[in-house]
């Protein structure tokens, strides 16, 4: 990986990595799970148009619809995020079973923290074709990952392939390997600009090196430089002085089976500052109810640290997620926040 340039102006990126990291060729089947209006998708399907292959788009994500569509069209290779995996391991076995997924070579998956049994139980199910990536549409830096390497480093979204990364605090002070900090990436020269937003360009440089930039993200290196993610700095609840992610919450509960979807985050408390507050969409025909929040509770007390284990948990008959998987956090937390501004 290390002497690969896919950093080279005059090389496509997406193509390179497509290429030379995961195999892919004119013989490609790509299924992307997820329209094109998304940059992701969007980047996939023109990347496999260029090399030759050939891209079957789902109108929509739907588990059952994508084994159908593996063995349908022969699907060589396909993109997902974290969430699709929670979704396709929670199919019924018969279902799961149903379906001939030999043609499935290669399955990257990118966009958020992948929790560990999850990932465990794909590749147990799949093999090892999973690959994993960490970057964003900026650019300012690229890190990747083997099923394989992962397996030795589980947790990991890999080294980085471009830019050279740095673990800072809030000073902008480098942190030892296994601390977690703001993510930056080194590069040549100064990574991107923000369109018309001089401040957001600004704030996402490093205070002493210019050609650092974070896109927000807090995380960790080990003493391999493997980097580690735990959450968006902008979602970090703060609670008694201590630091609490809501990715590691998430993780928790994604794989209950009385789960389909969960959102947290923190809301303002007098005496702690901040409390942790779960939103869950329980799974079909589950009845939400006092109950479901105390056994949901007793869960997460045998899995994570107490006062991490959220104060509230309220229930909807369904979260805020784009077709292409991602959680709308922000304006559900904005929610709470106005009504409790109204009280």
């Amino acid at each position: 990986l290390t002497g690969l340039e896919i950093s080279d102006p005059d090389r496509p990126g997406i193509t390179m990595l497509m290429r030379f990291l995961l195999g892919m060729d004119e013989n490609s089947v790509y299924l992307s799970p997820a329209p094109l209006y998304h940059s992701a998708p969007l980047a996939w399907g023109a990347g496999v148009h260029e090399i030759g292959g050939t891209v079957v788009v789902m109108e929509r994500f739907d588990e059952a619809k994508f084994l159908e569509y593996v063995e349908q069209y022969a699907a060589t290779d396909t993109q997902v995020v974290p969430t699709m995996f929670v979704r396709l391991l929670k199919l019924p076995e018969e279902v799961r079973a149903r379906h001939d997924l030999s043609s499935l070579s290669m399955c990257v998956h990118a966009a958020a923290p992948c929790p560990v049994p999850v990932k465990e139980q794909m590749i147990e199910w799949w093999g090892p074709i999973l690959y994993e990536y960490y970057a964003g549409t900026e650019g300012n830096g690229f890190c990747f990952i083997t099923s394989e390497e992962w397996l030795e480093h589980k947790g990991s979204v890999g080294k980085a392939v471009l830019g050279i990364p740095h673990v800072c605090d809030d000073d902008g002070n480098e942190l030892p390997a296994g601390e977690a900090g703001l993510v930056y990436f080194e590069n040549e020269t100064t990574a991107f600009e923000y369109h018309g937003d001089p401040e957001k360009t600004a704030e996402s440089r490093h205070p002493r090196h210019d050609n650092w930039s974070k896109l927000g993200d807090i995380g960790y290196l080990d003493d391999d430089g493997y980097l580690y993610l735990t959450d968006r700095s902008a979602f970090m609840i703060i609670s008694g002085g201590v630091n609490v992610y809501p990715q590691e919450i998430e993780s928790c509960f994604a794989l209950h089976p009385k789960v389909f979807d969960v959102a947290v985050f923190g809301l303002p408390d007098a005496e702690m500052g901040e409390y942790v507050h779960a939103v869950i969409q329980p799974e079909a025909g589950i009845d939400a109810d006092d109950a479901l929040a105390e056994e949901l509770r007793e869960y997460a007390r045998e899995h994570i640290a107490h006062y991490k284990v959220p104060r509230v948990i309220d229930f909807r008959p369904e979260l805020p997620r784009l077709p292409t998987g991602k959680l709308y956090k922000k304006p559900l937390r904005q929610e709470y926040l106005d009504a409790r501004t109204e009280r």
